[in-house]
């Protein structure tokens, strides 16, 4: 398959969220789903311990490396970098509002110095063979759109960028915090597809506040809203009820296949869980990412329990999975039998 396609249903970089062990769980639903890493800075990546910050595990691919930075030659040696460690993909963020990002000068801010996201874009194109991609915002502040997005995107596309992928809100780098920027400002939908209607040979594709699945086929077709989109970018919807992504196979890429159920998932990530605990990694840096597995189950509610106390304490293994699982069959069973 190729990265094309992998992008029609992606899972957005989420900070101290999309981690590799996270990234192994969601690959456990979904083989065909493009995934990414959460946002790792030039200077990390350059200078920093490689292994723990863009180490991942083979099972994970496609995967993606999203990129912090606005500096070019730095840039261009972290994507050398990531190309090397095996990413299929190199992202360049342009959409992130913290304090901290902005204080860096990348991020969202970088929304109002479009030609030098252009020039960083140019110079990882031209350090590396894997496609360079963008994620941006359709703006900042009081940015209009054609100010924001599609002088960002016009830029970038002069410079042979054609891969966006859009977070249809501005973001508000004063008096809104970074929770609140993915909340606060209004969703704006329509200014994508009219993106994609004015350039129909760019890959565009759509983030931001997509809950299910339904509503990311929607973007995919052509309809009174506008052309189809090239692909859907999902965030919490995904980390907080991973049991969609075990239908996206059959429902987003066309495949002939089963869908991936919360305990069938489990069971294929046990493998990676004993193989990570063998080397030392604690039961509840995994089990974090699996709390939302068995979202509107019965037991749903010891389940999380069983691996937010449990998973934590000292010499915590498998068994503490088992159990958990154990508790949703067994209340399922009971409803059953009533």
């Amino acid at each position: 398959m190729t990265l094309a396609l992998a992008r029609r249903l992606s899972v957005a970089p989420m900070m101290d969220w999309t981690d590799r062990h996270c990234r192994a769980f969601h690959r456990a639903f979904t083989k065909r789903a493009l995934l990414y890493t959460e946002m790792v800075t030039t200077g990390a990546v350059i200078h920093g311990d490689r292994a723990r910050l863009i180490g991942f595990d083979p099972l994970e691919q496609p995967v993606a490396l999203q990129l912090g930075g606005s500096e070019p030659a730095d840039l261009a040696e972290a994507a050398r970098i990531g190309e090397a460690e095996g990413y299929a993909e190199i992202n360049l963020n342009v959409g992130c509002p913290s304090d901290r990002v902005q204080s860096g000068r990348f991020g969202a801010c970088l929304m109002r110095e479009p030609d030098l996201v252009a020039d960083c874009m140019a110079a990882m194109q031209a350090a590396v063979a894997v496609p360079v991609t963008v994620k941006c915002r359709i703006g900042v502040d009081d940015q209009s759109t054609d100010e924001g997005l599609f002088a960002l995107v016009r830029t970038c596309a002069d410079a042979r960028v054609d891969t966006f992928v859009v977070h249809a809100r501005k973001a508000w780098l004063k008096g809104l915090s970074p929770k609140e920027n993915r909340d606060v400002p209004p969703l704006d939908y329509g200014v994508v597809r009219r993106l994609k209607a004015e350039r129909p040979e760019l890959s565009i594709s759509i983030n931001g506040g997509i809950a299910d699945l339904d509503r990311a086929e929607g973007f995919l077709v052509e309809n009174d809203d506008g052309p189809a989109l090239d692909g859907v970018m999902l965030g919490r919807a995904a980390y907080h009820e991973p049991a969609l992504l075990g239908q996206v196979d059959r429902r987003i890429f066309g495949e002939a296949v089963e869908d991936v159920g919360p305990f069938e998932a489990i069971e294929a990530y046990r493998p990676y869980l004993a193989a990570r605990l063998d080397e030392g990694v604690h039961l509840s840096a995994m089990t974090r990412h699996m709390l939302g597995a068995m979202h509107g189950r019965p037991g749903a509610r010891t389940y999380r329990r069983i691996l937010t106390v449990e998973a934590g304490q000292a010499g915590a293994g498998l068994e503490v999975v088992d159990r958990a699982v154990a508790a949703v069959r067994e209340a399922e069973a009971r409803r059953e039998a009533a």
